[in-house]
Parts: structure tokens; C-alpha cells; sequence
């Protein structure tokens, strides 16, 4: 979006009303300041002040501190701000609060704890002053930092500015939804002025954030099978929410030409893109614990510094976090009380956790991305994560999940007022990673989780608390295991293809089961049953023979373990189960039919008609991978319903193939060229890169990187082989 979008003139005139009011505002903040000492000295033991003229110098000196020497002490001691989340800044105020009260005679502070009293209450009015005048905070920093930086040149003539916003989670039909309902009144009224195009794309199989940002930054996410999955040559758990893990499947898919590599910015993503400045960002935390030179890329906490800089912030956001805390413990209950199904226990330190992606890392993403439009960087991508956050607990669409979307957009509004007033013109593109599918859990809706099952029918007995949490209910507490009975049998008897499956085995001959880890000591990674690990993902499970290598096939199988896909197939949360065969590669297993995929073969009922017409080849794409489990197991969604069975505890999940969990949302300026259909992150990239492309940015050349095994570079180097 350009500065002649339709908040550009509301922008013009808060700079007219800004100069106009800030006398003003200077006076009123410094009267109520000074009643608000007068008050401390009434109220709050261990502060005095003697005489009349104390409260006024000394409001004028506060004033001075947090306004002038205490952005000054920050780049110095924002260090210990980023590390407590701002607790650390008010401990520091409040020496200075020390201080000032040894400077005016008859001043009595008698503590440091008194002290950061007095630094929040100050905090607390500035903050009531700048709400009440409505003033744009944005406006006023952008206005004190151009004055800061006035010796720098001006960037010039330049491409326009792009931000991706990223909205985690919110698929297409219910950003649609959102923006009729007025849950997105900013994205809304970009819509409603012309601006801005809605439109949706498809995920990969792997719908979840990992395969889809990696795909998205990188332009590759080759064998990212899930948000976690097993790498059978290693022994090893990859979870790419996990430092060590996001920095190695980066290495593996970076080549140096990624969607931000040209002095782009990341900000609070798995992935960098190759970006030279990062903050919040999981692959590049590694850089940084191990204290290695970053070179190009900024310190950790460069991209707080517009955040902590300001002691309202922290007030403010501590008040918000506290807010949040409230709303999602009055949610939690109304759903108990009026029995909302489904849901997930969300007590625990579950409503103490919340703010951190609701509040907190999103208002320091914001913070950092104001910072990255004063610095004119032409590229940014940022990722918001309270929505997805809270809809695996409370649901996809319900109330408190949408006030969480509303405030996000209301951020999306004050970046988009505040690129009006950066050195650089910019475009405002939101998206997101992919959608969210409802449905009650596995585990709850069939009483054990997927593992347990897998485990039982692979001749092992499972350990202790490996069986799924049974489902409760206050008011019926011994229904659970009869519901969970009751759905069990209404499957009236085995289906086609699981007495195929079965027919095979008697007729073969099932072999026993004997094979060892080589060292013949037990694996890293738990086992469900002897030599067999499960690994889920949302909506999607791995199942792994780790004892033996490479990928195992549908006839061995059968042979060690004869009653897994039967059972599988049979089951009711299952939709269908990916094998690989030796006679006919690989197949799509379903209750009552299968599909060949390398021939396209179909005998019965075709288990991927729900999932729609790119299911076959995602599927096909994965199975290809080199880390690709020996069976890929999806949960089975129900099209009249709209649900499906998680297999991971939420309410709302993603991971896999069915329902809205596919379709991810995507708003671009209507100045850019259409995208037409895109299918899976890589192509988004390829529409990404093309518009920035389209812009007059530059290509990223990728000199002097180095190129990852499943980067596009090697990707492309290894097809021309």
C-alpha cells in the first residue's frame, strides 16, 4: 500500500495535530504528573516530599529520565530489559528514581521497591494522558527518531517498502468471515476502498507452520514432514519449534537467496529467509547462545530497542497481559458451564502462558517493525501467533479466539497508519501458513492416542500414562470409555480393504518380529512397541520401524507386523495410511478402497476424494521424501461436519490434509500482479519473490553462502543431473 491508501490522510493530519498538541500534551502530562506525586506522597509509605515545590522539579526530572536519558541507558542495558520482558527496565528507572530523590533536598525514597512504585505510577499516567488525547504514539517516535538520526543520509530514490504480515493459523473461509462479521475492521476496509484482493492458496500435505514458512522464506521445504518427525539414520526427534532443530533445517534448505536475504528483515518466525536482521526467530537463536560473530546480522535484541525505549510500553503491556489472563479464565469457564464440545483443558500454566503470543511477543514484533520502517529496510516478515495459539485451545471461531484476530488486526491497522510516515513508501501484504480444522481430539473422542493404538497393534503393551487422556465431564464422569466404546463399534465389522489386507497375511505368513538396533541397546527416541516410534503432527502421525533402514515396504510389513493396517485402516479417526510398495510404490490406504498413486489406480472407494483434487500429488511428494515414515497415517475428516480428530490435544489443529486446515489466506495490494492458483509454500514463494521482483527490488545473488542440501539451488542442480 502506497501513501495514497486510504489511512494516508488520516496520517497527514495526526502530524498537524501532533505538532499542534504537543505543548500541550508536554503540560498536562507534567500537572498530572505532579498530582499523581502528591498522591504517592499521601498514600505510598517510605515516599515523602516536604514542601510544595518538590513534586513539580521532581515530576520534571522523572519527565526528563524516562524521556531523554533513559533511551540513552538502553543501548546500554537492553540486555537485561529483553531478558526479564521489561521487569528488568522499571528496576533500572527506579535506581534512577533513587537518584533523583537524593538530588532534591527533603525528597525521601526509602527503598527500591518504593521506588519502581513510583516509575510505574508515572508510567501508568503517561500512558492514561497519551490514550485520552488519543495521540499516536508511533507518530511521536518516528518524529524523535528522525530528529535522532538527522545526520543520516536520505535513502533516495528506492523500490517501495514490503511488509508481510503473518496471521498463524487463519485459514481463508474464516478470514472471509472474519472481515463480514467485523473481526478484521482494518482488512475490512482495504477490502471495501479497493486496495487490497482477498484470495486463498492451498497448503503442502505438512500444513503447519514449519514446511510452510521454511518453504515460504526459502523457497524449498523438501522433506520438512511436519512440525516434528523422525529421522530414522538419526535417531532423532526434529521439532522445529527447537533452537538446535530450526537452525539445521535452515542450514539444509538456505542458499542464500531466501525471500529477505536483501537487507530484509525477520521478525518472530521459525526461519530467517536469509535475512541480514532478525529478532525472535527460532534458526538464529543457535547464532546466539553459542555467542558466535554474526557478521551481518544485528544483535538479538537490536529490533527491541523502539519497545523498551518507552517505560509505557512495559506498563501497557503488563496491564494488557493481565487483561488476557482474565479473558481466558472467564472463557474457559463459560465453556465448561454451557458444555462446549469440543474442548481441551486449558488450566495449568496454560492462562499464565497465553499473553506471551497474545501480548507480548506480538507488541515487540510491532515494536521492531516500526524500527525496520524508520531504517527504510525494503522487505519485512513477521509473524503473529496469538490467533493460532489460542484456537488450538478454545476453538477456531469462537468468541474470545476472535478478539484475539480483532486485536491483531488493530496492530496490522497501526503498522499500516505508521507506514505513512516512514522515509519510504510501503506495501502491507497479510497472510497465513495455513488454516485450522476443529474436531475433538483423538485421544479424547476414542479414549487412547494414536501411539498407544499403534503400539497395541505392534505387540507392544503400552507404558505408563501412554494411553490418551480419558474424556471428562463434570456432570457424567463415567460416560467417557462407553462413548469411546459406542464409536468403536458403530464401524459395522472390518471394511474391503482391511480384510484384503488380512487375506494377504494368512495367505503369506506373518514372521516374528526379531530385529535389533545394531548396538543392541534401546534408541533415543521412545518406542510405542519394540523397534516401532510414532510421531505426530496435528492431524498427521509417522509411524517408524527404527530397527530397520531405509524406508520399509508394505510387504514387510505384513510380515512382521500383520495386524497394524488392518487396524489402521479400520479406525475410526483415521481418513487413510501412506505405504510404499515394492510391487506398485506408493499407496493411499483408505477403509474402503486404495489408491495407487505412481499409476493412479484406484480399486474401490478412492480414500483422497475428501481431501481434494491436489491431494494426490502431496501425497506423492511426500512419500518421495528420504525421511518420509515407513506408514504416514492422516486423520479422517468429515466433509458434512467440517471436523476431523487431532492427534494432538486441540480443539482447533492443522498439520494435514482436510478441511479448512488446506487453505491458508492471502491479501496483496490490487497494484500487484494476480497470483492465479498457487499450490504448496514453494510456489507462494515463487509469487512472493515475483512481486518484490515486481517492484524493482533486487535479486538475491546468494554469493559467498552456502548452499544446503535441500536448498532450490541444489534442488534444481540434482533434477538437471
Amino acid at each position: 500500500m502506497t501513501r495514497s491508501g486510504p489511512w494516508r490522510s488520516d496520517a497527514a493530519r495526526g502530524r498537524v495535530l501532533g505538532r499542534g498538541r504537543a505543548p500541550a500534551r508536554v503540560l498536562l502530562t507534567w500537572v498530572l504528573a505532579t498530582l499523581a506525586l502528591v498522591g504517592l506522597d499521601r498514600w505510598l509509605g517510605g515516599f515523602a516530599m516536604s514542601a510544595w515545590w518538590q513534586p513539580p522539579l521532581a515530576a520534571l526530572l522523572l519527565g526528563l529520565l524516562a524521556g531523554v536519558v533513559w533511551p540513552l541507558v538502553m543501548r546500554v542495558a537492553l540486555p537485561l530489559a529483553l531478558f526479564t520482558l521489561g521487569v528488568g527496565s522499571f528496576l533500572l528507572l527506579g535506581a534512577g528514581v533513587l537518584a533523583i530523590s537524593f538530588a532534591i533536598p527533603g525528597v525521601v525514597v526509602a527503598d527500591l521497591g518504593t521506588a519502581v512504585l513510583v516509575v510505574v505510577a508515572m508510567a501508568a499516567v503517561t500512558a492514561v494522558v497519551s490514550s485520552a488525547l488519543a495521540v499516536d504514539e508511533d507518530e511521536v517516535f518516528f518524529r524523535r527518531a528522525r530528529r535522532r538520526a538527522v545526520r543520516a543520509a536520505s535513502p533516495g530514490p528506492c523500490p517501495a517498502g514490503v511488509l508481510f504480515l503473518q496471521i498463524d493459523g487463519l485459514g481463508a473461509d474464516t478470514a472471509r468471515r472474519a472481515v463480514r462479521d467485523g473481526s478484521m475492521p482494518t482488512l475490512a476496509a482495504w477490502l471495501r476502498s479497493g486496495s487490497h484482493t482477498l484470495t486463498a492458496w492451498h497448503t503442502d500435505w505438512s500444513s503447519q507452520t514449519g514446511a510452510s514458512v521454511c518453504g515460504i522464506l526459502h523457497g524449498s521445504n523438501h522433506d520438512v514432514l511436519g512440525f516434528r518427525y523422525y529421522e530414522k539414520d538419526r535417531d532423532h526427534v526434529v521439532a522445529v519449534s527447537h533452537p538446535a532443530d530450526a537452525a539445521e533445517v535452515e542450514r539444509r534448505h538456505s542458499d542464500g537467496r531466501g525471500l529477505l536475504a536483501v537487507d530484509g528483515a525477520s521478525r518472530g518466525n521459525l526461519f530467517s529467509g536469509d535475512a541480514p536482521h532478525v529478532s525472535l526467530t527460532m534458526s538464529a537463536l543457535p547464532l546466539v547462545t553459542a555467542r558466535r560473530s554474526l557478521r551481518r546480522r544485528e544483535r538479538v535484541g537490536a529490533g527491541y530497542y523502539a519497545y523498551f525505549a518507552n517505560p509505557v510500553n512495559a506498563v501497557r503491556t503488563l496491564g494488557v497481559s493481565l487483561a488476557d489472563v482474565y479473558r481466558e479464565l472467564v472463557a474457559a469457564a463459560r465453556q465448561r458451564r454451557a458444555d462446549v464440545r469440543p474442548r481441551v483443558s486449558r488450566g495449568g500454566i496454560y492462562p499464565l502462558a497465553r499473553p506471551g503470543t497474545t501480548v507480548i511477543a506480538r507488541d515487540v514484533v510491532v515494536a521492531a517493525i516500526l524500527e525496520d520502517m524508520l531504517a527504510a529496510r525494503p522487505v519485512v516478515y513477521a509473524d503473529f501467533l496469538g490467533y493460532d495459539e489460542v484456537a488450538h485451545h478454545s476453538g477456531v471461531e469462537r468468541f474470545d479466539t476472535l478478539e484475539v484476530l480483532r486485536s491483531i488486526d488493530q496492530q496490522v491497522g497501526r503498522l499500516a497508519r505508521a507506514a505513512g510516515l516512514a522515509p519510504r513508501d510501503y506495501h502491507l501484504v497479510l497472510l497465513s501458513d495455513h488454516g485450522q480444522t476443529q474436531g475433538e481430539a483423538f485421544a479424547q473422542r476414542f479414549g487412547e492416542t494414536i501411539g498407544s493404538f499403534v503400539g497395541r497393534h505392534c505387540g507392544g503393551s503400552p507404558a505408563p500414562g501412554q494411553r490418551g487422556p480419558e474424556p471428562r465431564d463434570s456432570r457424567r464422569p463415567a460416560e467417557g470409555w462407553q462413548v469411546a466404546s459406542a464409536l468403536a463399534e458403530a464401524a459395522s465389522g472390518p471394511g474391503p480393504i482391511a480384510r484384503r489386507l488380512r487375506e494377504r497375511v494368512e495367505s503369506a505368513g506373518a514372521d516374528e518380529h526379531t530385529h535389533r538396533t545394531p548396538s543392541g541397546e534401546p534408541g533415543r527416541v521412545a518406542r510405542v512397541a519394540p523397534g516401532v516410534v510414532v510421531v505426530v503432527s496435528g492431524h498427521t502421525a509417522g509411524i517408524s520401524f527404527a530397527d530397520l533402514p531405509g524406508r520399509v515396504p508394505l510387504e514387510e510389513i505384513e510380515r512382521h507386523w500383520p495386524d497394524l493396517l488392518p487396524a489402521l485402516v479400520d479406525h475410526d479417526g483415521v481418513g487413510f495410511a501412506v505405504v510404499h510398495s515394492e510391487e506398485h510404490g506408493p499407496v493411499v490406504l483408505g477403509r474402503d478402497g486404495l489408491h495407487r498413486l505412481a499409476s493412479g489406480e484406484v480399486l474401490g472407494e478412492d480414500p483422497l476424494a475428501p481431501y481434494g483434487e491436489h491431494a494426490p500429488a502431496l501425497v506423492a511428494r511426500v512419500s518421495s521424501f528420504p525421511h518420509c515414515p515407513d506408514v504416514m497415517v492422516n486423520s479422517r475428516y468429515d466433509p458434512d461436519t467440517d471436523e476431523a480428530s487431532p492427534f494432538e490435544p486441540h480443539v482447533g489443529s492443522h498439520g494435514g490434509l482436510g478441511g479448512p486446515q488446506q487453505r491458508g489466506f492471502l491479501a496483496y495490494p490490487r497494484l500487484l500482479r494476480p497470483p492465479g492458483e498457487i499450490v504448496g509454500a514453494e510456489q507462494l514463494h515463487r509469487v512472493l519473490r515475483g512481486w518484490l521482483t515486481e517492484l524493482g527490488h533486487p535479486e538475491p545473488d546468494g554469493r559467498g553462502a552456502r548452499v544446503g542440501p535441500d536448498s532450490p539451488a541444489a534442488l534444481r542442480d540434482r533434477s538437471r543431473v
